[in-house]
């Protein structure tokens, strides 16, 4: 199983940004997808999830509104779109996967079987 995230770079807060993470080696439409991110210095933390249909979201507090996660079972890719970033979304953003076909999502580590190695998104001020 492989899950390649892509799409970050260094962008001025106030722009906007989408990750794109790619799923090979596995039944996509049977996991939930995550999207993770860590800063430095600080503990991995809960982005945004997509259930395995799409139709439930969930999402950190500190994003809503400013960030979707929205996925293609047919092109096996899951996309996070990025708005009015802010220097504190700085971090290795990394993409997970979760076998479950149950229309939810979580926001803890524990239940995600796969894990993508993270794409650096720098927002300056």
């Amino acid at each position: 199983v492989q899950l390649q995230a892509s799409g970050g770079g260094l962008v001025q807060a106030g722009a906007s940004l989408r990750l794109t993470c790619a799923a090979s080696g596995l039944t996509f439409a049977n996991y939930v997808m995550g999207w993770f991110r860590q800063a430095s210095g600080k503990e991995r933390e809960f982005v945004a999830a997509v259930s395995w249909s799409g139709r439930t979201t969930d999402y950190a507090d500190s994003v809503k509104g400013r960030f979707t996660i929205s996925r293609d079972n047919a092109k096996n890719t899951v996309l996070l779109q990025m708005n009015r970033l802010k220097p504190e979304d700085t971090a290795v953003y990394y993409c997970a996967a979760d076998r479950s076909r149950y229309e939810t999502t979580s926001r803890y580590e524990a239940p995600y079987d796969y894990w993508g190695l993270g794409t650096l998104v720098t927002v300056s001020s």
